[in-house]
């Protein structure tokens, strides 16, 4: 994300999620996982988190049934979970923020209904079984970034050449066995073994 209307957009995909594919009329209708509760009330949510680790220790033991399930009530442990604003949004007020949330969600639903296409209904949804693929899936490759601008987009990949071009000359001198050199920021030098001939695991 390199600024924040382009932040902003990311959390309006996430918002549109259901609406935009024709499955419900209304986000909050959505009947999946969805952040939209948190981001217009209480920030904070309850869930249950079962631990598997627990799990295998209990098997170990004698006084455990055989075929425990994986999410049993023995094993399941609650887990909070909060979510914070956006940075550019932290200096908003709690109304505010809801406001501009319920703004993302108002241009999503009325896109949606610009489209006049008919909507599956949540009914539907739910009666789908959830590993039912679609006969045809839409691919797209997956952006090196996003942003508001061309020329912001332009300088990132810039920078993400030259920073692969150095990366591929340090590896080049360490693997001819030349380890002193430094790698760009963020990288990891391969892992060698030094020999006769340098190779790599």
């Amino acid at each position: 994300m390199l600024d924040d209307t382009a932040l902003v957009g990311r959390l309006r995909y996430v918002l549109a999620h259901g609406v935009k594919e024709g499955l419900v009329e209304r986000s909050a209708e959505w009947p999946g996982l969805t952040c939209l509760p948190q981001l217009l009330g209480p920030a904070r949510r309850l869930f249950q988190w079962f631990n598997w680790t627990k799990r295998w220790s209990k098997r170990r033991s004698e006084d455990t049934a055989a075929g425990e399930g994986r999410f049993a009530e023995e094993i399941a442990e609650p887990v909070e979970l909060e979510v914070a604003p956006l940075p550019c949004w932290e200096g908003l007020g709690e109304e505010e923020r809801q406001r501009a949330v319920r703004g993302l969600v108002e241009q999503v639903e009325a896109e949606a209904r610009a489209q006049d296409k008919p909507v599956l209904g949540v009914r539907a949804v739910r009666a789908q079984h959830p590993h039912t693929r679609p006969e045809r899936l839409k691919r797209s490759p997956r952006p090196l970034g996003h942003a508001s601008t061309r020329q912001a987009l332009k300088e990132l990949r810039e920078q993400y050449r030259a920073f692969v071009a150095a990366f591929r000359e340090a590896a080049a001198r360490w693997m001819r066995g030349e380890f002193s050199d430094s790698f760009p920021l963020f990288s990891f030098p391969p892992r060698v073994v030094p020999g006769r001939v340098t190779r790599i695991l």
